[in-house]
């Protein structure tokens, strides 16, 4: 049997992080790694509670977050990735999973696209942003991109065919950009997309977060396209 690891990076989503590893939980046998990134709230305890395994990473930053989860999955087969605020449906994971272990792909991302987004779940500055960014990362990398869906999977052997070196909002576009100058299959599956059931938004909910997550974003794509290959990638 497969062995496959949810990880979600966690800051201050109480209201979220428990209903959200119940039904994952429910949906398929998967491990799931709680990591919480400096919670002030019961994050922590909400994500045990609920059947979680639970890490505490003090460094703030998403990608310091999932590297933590990646170490403690160390036998994990496949590893998943989804945010904390529940906008995500556990139930689009068989699908994220299906082409991977089909043997069809080695890295998958959930795309979410306007029939199957909630309204309002992603503002037009953060939209248009991601749009363009993938458009500018399918350029430079020959991919076919529509989105850069955080919700992802990718096999643990192809993610360890590259060092991880973004340790803030550029992680999740490191792994792509990487795995394309690997040569890996990336495909991607549409997934639905909803607004968060409670809290505010770390990125798209403050001005700060919108050009700080841009920021990173543009500067890790732009980054890697410019840089040879290096041993290890």
């Amino acid at each position: 049997m497969t062995h496959i690891s949810v990880i979600i990076p966690a800051l201050n989503e109480a209201g979220n992080i428990r209903p959200l590893t119940q039904e994952l939980l429910a949906t398929l046998p998967v491990e799931v790694i709680v990591v919480d990134n400096g919670s002030s709230d019961g994050t922590a305890l909400e994500a045990h509670k609920a059947g979680a395994k639970v890490l505490h990473e003090p460094r703030r930053g998403y990608g310091f977050a999932c590297a933590a989860g990646v170490a403690a999955a160390s036998k994990t087969e496949i590893l998943a990735f989804m945010d904390a605020d529940y906008s995500f449906l556990p139930s689009d994971l068989p699908a994220l999973l299906a082409p991977i272990l089909a043997g069809e792909a080695d890295f998958v991302l959930g795309a979410r696209h306007s029939e199957r987004m909630e309204n309002g779940a992603m503002p037009f500055q953060q939209r248009f942003g991601n749009w363009l960014a993938a458009r500018l990362i399918g350029s430079l990398y020959h991919l076919e991109l529509s989105d850069l869906g955080p919700y992802r999977a990718i096999q643990r052997s192809t993610l360890q065919q590259f060092p991880m070196l973004e340790m803030t909002y550029g992680w999740p576009v490191e792994m792509i950009v990487k795995a394309a100058r690997s040569g890996a299959r990336i495909v991607e599956v549409p997934v639905s997309y909803r607004n968060r059931r409670s809290g505010r938004s770390k990125v798209s909910g403050t001005i700060k977060g919108t050009i700080l997550a841009a920021w990173y974003i543009l500067g890790t794509t732009l980054r890697y396209a410019r840089r040879p290959e290096m041993p290890g990638e």
